[in-house]
């Protein structure tokens, strides 16, 4: 990987799942809102690229959420979303 550069796509761990509940602020109310897979990219930070799947249907979203690093606070920001994708859009930079 290039430093900036995004990760090879690997599966959602409990850690990734706990991301995408903090920011579950789509507006949305899903169903169930399980993490898949994700991406990173470390920045002044670390940018998550997370693949999500609304259960109750074809709707899937991706996320992309920032960490900040912890002397800066470590908080998380979802800064940007995708919706209407389908179960065959890969994870790319947004």
């Amino acid at each position: 990987m290039l430093p900036g550069g995004l990760s090879d796509e690997k599966p959602a761990n409990e850690a990734i799942q706990k991301i995408c509940e903090s920011v579950n602020e789509a507006g949305k109310s899903y169903d169930v809102f399980n993490a898949e897979s994700c991406r990173t990219q470390v920045v002044q930070g670390t940018n998550y690229f997370i693949y999500l799947v609304h259960v109750g249907g074809d709707d899937h979203v991706h996320l992309r959420v920032y960490e900040k690093l912890p002397s800066y606070g470590g908080s998380l920001e979802l800064t940007n979303m995708q919706q209407s994708k389908s179960h065959h859009d890969p994870i790319e930079y947004f």
